[in-house]
């Protein structure tokens, strides 16, 4: 009798997590936030996202031309009021983006590495690909970094960016 109330317990609690899970992947999916140490805070909606000045990224992917659409990163950054250009020297050279995605991934940049007035990498926030909406595994929006021999900081599914000081 104990031992079947101790499965049931641990059954019930799995399916809980699980549903949770699945709740909060849903929500995610559906914002874009820029948090942390910045003055102004965000949540895009992917409809918000999508008014945002768009670029076109061609890159080399698995040994094909491919197209993606989307905003740069340091746009998003910018429309929360991280410290760039000129703000961007002193105890703000320690600031760093935390890129989360939906599955618990997460990479870092420099803040230093993402600012134009620093250096000429780029990093993009995309939603489409060769004209369509990402697929599903990857979308609704991850993350591009052309130049990058490696795409290990190709971010699927990314719901957060935090800026923090390191």
């Amino acid at each position: 009798m104990a031992r079947q109330r101790v499965m049931r317990s641990t059954s019930l609690a799995i399916v809980a997590g699980i549903l949770a899970l699945f709740s909060a992947l849903a929500v995610q999916a559906t914002e874009i936030e820029i948090s942390g140490a910045v003055p102004q805070p965000r949540k895009l909606s992917l409809e918000d996202f999508r008014k945002l000045p768009r670029v076109e990224i061609p890159v080399e992917e698995k040994g094909k031309a491919v197209t993606y659409s989307g905003v740069p990163l340091v746009e998003l950054l910018r429309l929360a009021g991280a410290p760039l250009g000129e703000a961007l020297r002193g105890a703000n050279l320690r600031l760093y983006v935390l890129v989360e995605a939906a599955d618990g991934y997460e990479v870092v940049f420099a803040l230093a590495e993402l600012d134009p007035a620093m250096t000429d990498t780029r990093v993009f926030v995309v939603d489409e690909m060769n004209g369509r909406p990402l697929p599903d595994g990857v979308g609704p929006v991850r993350l591009v970094v052309p130049g990058e021999k490696r795409h290990a900081r190709w971010v699927r599914q990314v719901v957060r960016f935090r800026v923090l000081e390191g």
